[in-house]
């Protein structure tokens, strides 16, 4: 279903801030920025996901729909045509962006997909959720879901390369009702990315 608007500017003409959408932003003295464009009532959980990932220590950015049930989806704008420019001006700021997303279960319910045009942080990331207990699958060429159009937010950071984190909805409605789960995926891939991070190719 394509999307109804196909840029912030457009959005933003139809729609009123704080009744039908809000922008969290959380800069900080950080390489990284994480942020989740399809916050909110558009892909559930992402936005406290991003938050659990970002804690106290990298930049937070979340746009989330307010709008009520399936209405709450017609916020969406597509990671490669996302340009709020507090989003896009945080992304610049940043050596490395992580896009946080959700998306429907498919026939695989538990893995994280990890994509985006920096390959050997998609890998290390992948390998950090694996050993923290989750199921994770590093997202190559060719998919749907890949995350390596350099126009994705994710890409549009400092290095030109970031990581995507595609979260099917079953583990996204798992966190919310245990936070304790969101916390250690939240400590797995932050605890990646200060080890790989900007030091890597």
């Amino acid at each position: 279903m394509a999307d109804l608007y196909d840029s912030f500017a457009t959005l933003a003409a139809n729609e009123i801030e704080g009744v039908d959408y809000r922008i969290h932003i959380a800069p900080r003295a950080s390489p990284f920025a994480i942020v989740a464009p399809h916050g909110g009532r558009i892909e559930r959980g992402t936005s406290q996901i991003a938050a659990a990932i970002a804690s106290n220590r990298f930049s937070l950015y979340c746009f989330e729909s307010l709008r009520p049930r399936a209405k709450g989806k017609s916020l969406h704008i597509a990671s490669t045509r996302f340009d709020e420019p507090q989003a896009l001006r945080l992304v610049a700021a940043s050596e490395i962006a992580m896009g946080v997303h959700g998306r429907i279960d498919g026939v695989d319910r538990a893995s994280v997909w990890v994509g985006g045009l920096h390959e050997s942080l998609r890998d290390a990331i992948c390998d950090a959720l694996v050993r923290a207990g989750f199921e994770a699958k590093a997202v190559g060429e060719g998919h749907r879901l890949s995350g390596r159009d350099p126009a994705n937010i994710c890409n549009r950071c400092g290095r030109g390369a970031g990581v995507q984190l595609e979260l099917p909805e079953t583990l996204r409605t798992a966190m919310a009702n245990e936070p304790s789960r969101r916390a250690a995926l939240g400590a797995a891939v932050r605890d990646a990315l200060e080890r790989a991070g900007p030091l890597t190719a």
